[in-house]
C-alpha cells in the first residue's frame, strides 16, 4: 500500500462522506474486508479523488450519474449526501436526475428522486 495515497484518500473520502461516516467503516473492518477497505480508500479516494483536476462538486455530480446508471442505490444515498456537502444545490440535483431519466430511464430516476428526497429530508432541506 501506498501509505501517502492512502492518507490523501482518507482525506478527500472524509471530506465527502464525512469522518464520522469513514471512520465507522474502517472500526467495522476486519481481516477480510480490511485489505478491501485500505485499497478502495487509497485507489478510489487517493487515485482518483486525489489530483485537483476536477474539483469535487463535479466529481460528486459525475458520480452520481454513474451510479444511477449502475442502479447502485445504496451507494447513490451515500454520494447524494456527499454530493449536497460538496456544493451541488438542489437544482442541479433536479438536473442530474433528468440525465438519468434520459439515459437510464425513468424508473431508475425515480428510485434516485426517492433517495435523494430521504437524504434531502433528514438534512432539513425543504
Amino acid at each position: 500500500m501506498d501509505q501517502q495515497r492512502f492518507e490523501l484518500g482518507i482525506a478527500r473520502r472524509k471530506a465527502t462522506l464525512g469522518g464520522d461516516y469513514v471512520e465507522k467503516n474502517l472500526a467495522a473492518a476486519d481481516d477480510f474486508s480490511r485489505p478491501f477497505q485500505e485499497m478502495m480508500t487509497e485507489w478510489c479516494w487517493g487515485f482518483g479523488w486525489g489530483d485537483d483536476c476536477i474539483d469535487a462538486k463535479t466529481r460528486s455530480m459525475m458520480n452520481l450519474t454513474m451510479l444511477g446508471a449502475l442502479g447502485k442505490m445504496h451507494e447513490w444515498e451515500i454520494h447524494c449526501r456527499g454530493a449536497l456537502g460538496n456544493g451541488v444545490d438542489k437544482a442541479q440535483l433536479r438536473a442530474i436526475l433528468h440525465v438519468i431519466a434520459i439515459y437510464c430511464g425513468v424508473p431508475q430516476a425515480l428510485e434516485c428522486f426517492r433517495a435523494a428526497r430521504k437524504v434531502m429530508d433528514e438534512l432539513g432541506m425543504q
